[in-house]
């Protein structure tokens, strides 16, 4: 063969070789691939964690202030029994005092304007003990109509208790606090008979108030004027005063 035919021969079998090269396609990447998608699968699983915590986080603080509340109500209920308890103790060592001190003398009739002046704990245990647990639904737990039979059952039981003028003023406030004016005007009555009860100015306001809503101006005004004479300076008088400046 001359030159010219291998040269033709050469050329036919390259262009053969390489018309299969040129005719397959290009590949073809998609746009977000894998890559972007798990990026922002990542970032998902990153935003609920952090809402996770934070939720956590915000249960965890709810139950701390929970547990506060509680602590606070405990350390509350704590303090009350033992002012209750320090002052019957001081009570106690005031009437030693006096016992010891004083000279023999016939045991005087129990009367209102006496009862309270010369006792201020009862010497029947159960008789104290049934006493706070009446008070003790008011102030504890706030069961205010089992407050109400618990004390009327008290003074049915304990007629001449010490702590008579005390459980007629619960009653008194109970029935004031229900706008029950005729039954609070009653053991407000009670109480004002103890002259020596330290609920006596408050139970003379009340009664005055009482006159005040039921029409009776005239009575109020007496009432009012009988605190601010008889407890001068304390702040019963100062209510008072407002009362008769209305």
């Amino acid at each position: 063969m001359n030159s010219n035919t291998l040269r033709s021969l050469s050329l036919a079998l390259l262009v053969s070789v390489a018309a299969p090269v040129a005719a397959a396609p290009a590949p073809v990447t998609e746009l977000g691939g894998s890559s972007g998608s798990s990026s922002v699968e990542r970032l998902e699983r990153m935003l609920e964690a952090r809402n996770q915590m934070q939720i956590d986080m915000q249960r965890q603080l709810d139950q701390m202030a929970s547990e506060l509340d509680e602590l606070r109500g405990t350390v509350e209920r704590n303090s009350y029994e033992l002012n209750q308890m320090l002052e019957r103790q001081r009570d106690l060592y005031r009437e030693i005092d006096t016992l010891r001190t004083a000279k023999p003398a016939p045991v005087p009739v129990t009367t209102p304007e006496t009862l309270e002046s010369t006792e201020t704990y009862s010497t029947d245990q159960s008789e104290n003990t049934e006493y706070d647990a009446a008070v003790n639904l008011i102030l504890k737990e706030k069961n205010y109509a089992g407050a109400t039979e618990a004390f009327n059952a008290f003074l049915a039981k304990y007629p001449e208790s010490i702590y008579t003028p005390n459980a007629h003023y619960w009653l008194g406030q109970l029935y004031f606090s229900k706008s029950e004016l005729d039954a609070a005007k009653k053991h407000f009555t009670a109480v004002s008979q103890f002259a020596k009860s330290r609920k006596r100015a408050d139970a003379l306001l009340k009664l005055g108030i009482i006159a005040q809503r039921q029409g009776d101006t005239a009575g109020a005004k007496t009432l009012f004027q009988s605190v601010v004479k008889e407890y001068p300076g304390t702040t019963t008088a100062n209510q008072a005063e407002k009362e008769l400046k209305k």
